[in-house]
This record gives structure tokens, sequence and C-alpha cells, in this order.
């Protein structure tokens, strides 16, 4: 017979087999796992033994451990997509997580970083060339910063026309299908300002640390976090360079579909969401400005 500990790692099996994205594993890996050590402690080990109550006792108990109310939702849903994995796998006849409700909580809206921002942070990093490519990539691009590391020598595509965009390959990453977006001149100028002084490494990534060795995500965070003290920027975080590309091109009546394809929004209703925030124009326009 199954245990829990044994259906959580066929679980886990199952979200790799469907290509979900390894943050999304990860996340679901450690919401059940929590889930599962509080069952475990109540006595309950075998996934037919579990009921509803469990279920809402637990999410009482992180609720009294002052978890977010997003927090407990997310979790509340890993939970729901365990169980349903469970009854589909014959593990359970009945789903004990289907009469629990999520907590109600607010999405905050996106930050979106003004004009004055944006160009402090340029002028915080103007004599990192490695950085400043970097944020107008961000900004200029909107890209994710999982996208952005991924960047290779051989996705960039360079105009020869001065004034002219260039191209920026996006490689596909996990269940994020791939795109080709535009590169405008001033992403174009801060890529080769830096190419010129890059490393000159056998790694194609575009960029690297000064041994040569690809730079990570989380190096790109702690980076970008500094820079943001640094020009004065407070609560601000990478994504919010990505935010502030979309929200600025709407306001200015940039196409929905379009600017959902350049993003990799995998929904128009993800880019529509940002109308809430701000104020769009009648006239629709199909070309995208530098910020």
């Amino acid at each position: 017979m199954t245990n829990l500990k044994q259906a959580h790692e066929n679980f886990i099996k199952f979200l790799k087999s469907k290509g979900r994205a390894s943050a999304t594993i990860l996340a679901y890996g450690k919401d059940i796992e929590q889930l599962i050590d509080f069952l475990m402690a109540a006595g309950k080990t075998e996934p037919k033994a579990v009921k509803t109550e469990d279920i809402q006792k637990f999410m009482a108990k992180l609720q009294a451990e002052q978890y977010t109310a997003k927090s407990i939702s997310r979790k509340t849903n890993s939970t729901k997509t365990f169980f349903r994995f469970l009854k589909a796998e014959g593990l359970i006849t009945d789903d004990p997580s289907a009469e629990v409700v999520h907590p109600k909580f607010e999405n905050k809206a996106p930050r979106i970083l003004t004009k004055t921002e944006y160009r402090a942070l340029r002028d915080a990093a103007r004599n990192d060339l490695r950085t400043l490519a970097i944020v107008e990539i961000l900004l200029q691009a909107g890209v994710r910063i999982s996208e952005l590391a991924n960047i290779r020598l051989t996705d960039l595509k360079f105009s020869e026309n001065h004034g002219a965009n260039g191209e920026l390959n996006v490689l596909p990453i996990e269940n994020r299908p791939g795109r080709t977006i535009p590169l405008n001149p001033a992403a174009q100028k801060a890529i080769k300002n830096y190419l010129a002084e890059r490393p000159k490494v056998k790694d194609d990534h575009l960029f690297v640390t000064k041994t040569g060795r690809p730079l990570l995500v989380r190096n790109i965070r702690a980076t970008m976090a500094r820079y943001f003290k640094v020009a004065g920027i407070q609560e601000a975080k990478v994504n919010d360079l990505r935010h502030t590309f979309v929200a600025n091109h709407l306001r200015r009546g940039v196409n929905l579909l379009l600017l959902s394809k350049i993003v990799g929004h995998k929904r128009v209703s993800t880019t529509e969401k940002y109308l809430e925030y701000i104020e769009r124009p009648e006239q629709e326009v199909t070309e995208l400005e530098e910020l």
C-alpha cells in the first residue's frame, strides 16, 4: 500500500513528466511535504485516512503561525492538486480537499517604476557596463529574469542600420515557448558596450562573471538589489522592470495581442490585468518605443 511519503515522491515525478517549471515543482514539493509532516504528526500516514477536517486544521495552523493569506492560498492550491493526483491514481476514492476553500486576499498592484526611478537606476549603473546592459534588456525588452540569464551570444542579432531594431531570440525554458522580440537601439548600444569588455571565455552565455562562469539568476537578483538601493528606489525587484515595460507600452496604446506575444504571456488576459492600473488611449499603435 502506498503511504503519503511515497505518494509525495510519485506526485513530484508526475509533475516532472508533465514538464512543469522547476520553480513550480519545488514550491509544490515543499508545500506537500509540510502538509504530510502535519498529517503524520496527527497519526495519518495513508492517503485514505486523510479527511477534510485534517486539511482544514492544517490551514488553520498556518494562519495561527501568521502565514499570509496569499501563501495559504498557494498551499491550498498545492494541496488540491496533490489530492486530485491521488484520486486519479486510484489511491483515494473521495477527494478530502474538494471542500477546502481558498482564503480571500487582494492581489497587490504591480510595482511600476516611474521615469525618474528607472533613469536613476541607469545613472547608478552607468559605470558598470554589465549591469547597465542587464537593466536595458529588462527594461527595453520585458524579458523574465530566467530568460535574461539564459541569453546566448548567438541569440543576439544587431541591426546594421543606425536607429533600427535588432532582434533577441528568447530560448524556450521548461514549459515556456521561445520567441523573437525586437531589440531597440538603446538596448543594442548597452549590450555592445558590455561586449567590448566582456571576459574572453568559451562559455557562450551573454552575461558571465569575471572568471567566465554564467551569471545565475540569484547573482542578477543580488546585483539589481544593490543598484536599486544605490539609486534610492524602494520596494523594487527585478521583475518590476518587466512590469514597467508592459505598463508603459500599454499606456502608449500598443496592441494587446502584440505585447502579449512579445512578453511571452500564455494568455492575453494576463496582459489585460495591467489595464486596471494605467490609463490607455483609444487609438492603438503597433510599434514599441524606447523607455
